[in-house]
């Protein structure tokens, strides 16, 4: 979303924001070795009632002829990137799996949507390493988002960050989007840098106040390339059966820098007991 917010808007942007936040904590308060995917979309849908808010992932379509999403949250384990639905993985999770959990939210007219990974016990030191980049990716990244700056500054610092720091790769094809009053909106914001000329319109679009962001660097460990299962739109795999990471902020342009409305996430913690 662009242009100019009210007060009130952004008041509302930031509530349902916070609404994704309170959900993680919850999520990082129940999960442990032994919780199956399906008990963990329970547990969001009864948070999201609690809160007044539903999810804007169940029933969503990637397209109109499209299957409905049928979760309320993305749940995705080891090398499932993003998109995973609750019935993707039918066993209970372990220790040593990686979870991402991205949460949609719908509240009072505005929404919020961002994701995290979180590690069930201690990782080794590969996945400890991954998981450190893609939430150093997305501070440096947003850091560059101020006024008069362009998104290609987000890409150029992901990239910077994940690939020639950390070795891993970025995943080819998924970036971050514009939000706000709908889930999708423009710009489309990619993590990397594009190859050929006009493959990325909006990477030199700069960046103004009243920008809704939802910024997500999406990695593999072995690959940038991914793979659907079974040629539906979800879930979505690494194609050489990494694992993979992501990690999500609402991010909000203003005159003095970029605002992270989904403040709290950081402070979670990524290892669960187990």
């Amino acid at each position: 979303m662009t242009g100019k917010l009210s007060p009130a808007d952004v008041d509302g942007a930031y509530a349902a924001a916070q609404k994704v936040v309170e959900v993680h904590r919850k999520v990082v308060e129940f999960v442990r070795p032994g919780v199956t995917l399906a008990q963990i979309d329970q547990l969001v849908a009864r948070t999201l009632e609690s809160q007044g808010a539903a999810s804007c992932f169940l029933g969503y379509r990637q397209s109109l002829r499209g299957p409905k999403f049928p979760s309320h949250a993305c749940l995705s384990v080891n090398d499932c990137i993003v998109h995973g639905t609750a019935a993707s993985l039918s066993r209970p999770l372990a220790a040593g799996d990686l979870l991402k959990v991205d949460v949609g939210v719908s509240y009072r007219g505005w929404i919020g949507d961002a994701a995290w990974t979180y590690s069930l016990g201690k990782p080794d030191s590969q996945i400890r390493r991954l998981m450190d980049a893609g939430k150093r990716s997305l501070r440096e990244g947003i850091d560059q988002l101020r006024p008069g700056r362009k998104l290609m500054d987000w890409a150029r610092t992901v990239q910077k960050v994940v690939e020639q720091e950390a070795g891993f790769f970025l995943i080819q094809g998924l970036g971050g989007h514009g939000y706000g009053r709908k889930l999708h909106d423009s710009p489309y914001v990619s993590n990397s840098v594009p190859l050929h000329h006009g493959e990325w319109p909006d990477g030199g679009r700069p960046c103004m106040p009243g920008m809704l962001l939802a910024l997500e660097p999406m990695i593999g460990v072995g690959t940038g390339r991914q793979r659907s299962s079974n040629g539906n739109d979800w879930p979505v795999y690494t194609a050489d059966g990494s694992m993979a990471s992501h990690h999500e902020h609402d991010v909000l342009i203003t005159e003095g820098g970029p605002r992270v409305l989904t403040e709290g996430l950081d402070e979670l913690s990524d290892e669960l007991p187990v």
